[in-house]
Order: structure tokens, then C-alpha cells, then sequence
């Protein structure tokens, strides 16, 4: 007879499957910024914008350097291009909208998804958004997961997941293993050290933490008869991974971590949002399945 595998070896069995240095790669990345403005003035107020004074001073002067300011010369280094409003633009470049910068900032992650931690590394007022994007990604990923090892039929759909899921002897196990994923990816775009040695305390959060949800969403399912409880359960899976987002975030940001209350209202909000993202991935895999 085969011996089963405890939760806490089948976690650390899958944890060697995640190498920090790829995300330490990613942040590391070449992201330059050319910055043309109607002005010389106005160029400096785009590039103050991108690297506030809030900033130490050793950061400030590193991303700094990734700036350039004025149009471009033959044989130039590629760069991000932003171009003042007033000027007419090149098709590649992005107008910036002093009254409205986050919408600049936003063509820019969606044009450039593969530099989006380098440039929340460099340039803070990327980091919100880059670190928004990721807790909402990896907890759709881990809702997806839920679905998944519930109807085995729809497995084909994980593909799109960032691991072959045929490794993972349980939903625990993958769920844990994203939501420290996670924590390299919000260490990084925050500027901070990645890696297991230097992010301990906060793995170990998330794996003590793991459990709970495993025990809610076994509770869940089990009160609502014939599959209904598939929904309550991707949610769970969504809204813990979320809690767990916003405390790193939080941790990362500002050195604290959430509080009772905030983690009670975070997680009311997120098993919300958990419940529709997860009837959506219901109703997209019913819907492929019948076609």
C-alpha cells in the first residue's frame, strides 16, 4: 500500500518547484523611460512624478539613471517613451495626462506586461497598480484551481496556469504554493528582498495560514449539497489569497501588517468579488463544454 503524503510534505515538495531567482530576474529587468516634454521644465515634472522625493536617496539616484529626457537621438537606447500631451507623438510613444497620470501608467503596464515588476521596482508610482494586478491574478489563478480539482473534466483549462498541475497532490499544496509565488512577485515590485531566506517570516505566515482555508472550504462544500458548494469554495480559495495579498502588500508598503479588522473587512470584500470571478470560470467552463 502506498503511504500517503502529509498536507504539510505535499507543500514542501511543492515549493521546490518555485526558484525565487526568476522573479529576482524579472525585477531586474532593463526598463528605461525617455521622457519628451514640451518643455525642459515640463520633462523634469514627469520625471520628479516617477521618482518622488519619498524615495531614499540611493533608490532615487539608481532610478533616476533609468530616465532620459529630451527626443531621442540616432542609435539611441530603447526606451519607454512618454511624450508630453501638447506634442505630437510618435505611434510607439504614450501621451502623459498630467491631470489624469494613472491612465499613462496603465497604457504602459498593458503595452509591457514583461516589465511591469522592473518598473514598479524603479518607479513607485507604478507599484499600486503592479501590485493590484498580481494579488487579483494569482487569486483568480488559485479560484481556477478550486474549480478544477472539483470537476476533473475541465482540468485541460489549467493550462493557462503558470504550473503543469498534474504535480500537485492537493488543492492546499497548489494554493499555498501560488500565494508564495505571490509573495516573491509583491517583495519585488515593492523593492524589497526576494527570496526564502529573506522573506521567512511572511512564507511561514502563508503556510500556517493555508490550513484555515483548506478547513473553511471543506465546511463550505459540505453544507450545500449536489456541487453547490463549488462556487463558496473557489471563493474561499480567492478571498484568503487576496487577505493574503493585501497583509504582504501592507507589510511591504508601509512595515505593518493588517489588522483583525482590516483582514475581517478585506476578506468579507474579496469573498465577494470571489464569488462572481468563480461563477464566471463556472459558467465559461459549462459553456465550453456543452459547445
Amino acid at each position: 500500500m502506498k503511504k500517503s503524503i502529509s498536507p504539510v510534505a505535499q507543500i514542501r515538495e511543492a515549493v521546490q518547484h518555485l526558484n525565487p531567482a526568476e522573479v529576482r530576474e524579472l525585477a531586474e529587468r532593463e526598463a528605461r523611460i525617455r521622457i519628451v516634454g514640451a518643455t525642459p521644465e515640463a520633462a523634469r515634472q514627469i520625471a520628479t512624478f516617477l521618482c518622488p522625493a519619498v524615495m531614499s536617496p540611493a533608490r532615487r539616484k539608481a532610478s533616476a539613471q533609468r530616465i532620459e529626457l529630451g527626443k531621442p537621438e540616432p542609435g539611441a537606447r530603447p526606451a519607454i517613451e512618454i511624450w508630453d500631451t501638447e506634442l505630437i507623438q510618435p505611434e510607439s510613444a504614450f501621451t502623459w495626462n498630467p491631470a489624469d497620470p494613472r491612465t499613462t501608467l496603465r497604457s504602459i503596464l498593458d503595452a509591457h506586461p514583461d516589465l511591469a515588476i522592473a518598473l514598479a521596482r524603479l518607479f513607485p508610482p507604478f507599484r499600486e497598480m503592479v501590485v493590484a494586478d498580481t494579488i487579483h491574478a494569482v487569486s483568480k489563478e488559485n479560484a481556477l484551481f478550486s474549480l478544477a480539482t472539483a470537476l476533473p473534466d475541465i482540468v485541460p483549462s489549467m493550462l493557462t496556469l503558470p504550473w503543469a498541475v498534474g504535480q500537485f497532490a492537493s488543492d492546499t499544496a497548489f494554493l499555498t504554493v501560488n500565494q508564495t509565488r505571490m509573495a516573491f512577485l509583491i517583495a519585488a515590485a515593492s523593492d524589497c528582498p526576494v527570496g526564502y531566506r529573506e522573506q521567512r517570516n511572511e512564507i511561514g505566515a502563508v503556510v500556517a495560514g493555508a490550513f484555515g482555508w483548506r478547513a473553511l472550504a471543506r465546511q463550505l462544500v459540505g453544507k450545500i449539497p449536489m456541487g453547490g458548494g463549488l462556487v463558496p469554495k473557489a471563493a474561499v480559495a480567492y478571498a484568503g489569497t487576496f487577505v493574503v495579498g493585501q497583509y504582504l502588500d501592507k507589510l511591504y508598503g508601509v512595515g505593518y501588517r493588517l489588522s483583525r479588522g482590516e483582514r475581517r473587512n478585506a476578506y468579507e470584500e474579496a469573498f465577494l468579488k470571489g464569488k462572481e470571478v468563480a461563477a464566471a470560470l463556472l459558467a465559461q467552463f459549462r459553456k465550453s463544454k456543452s459547445a
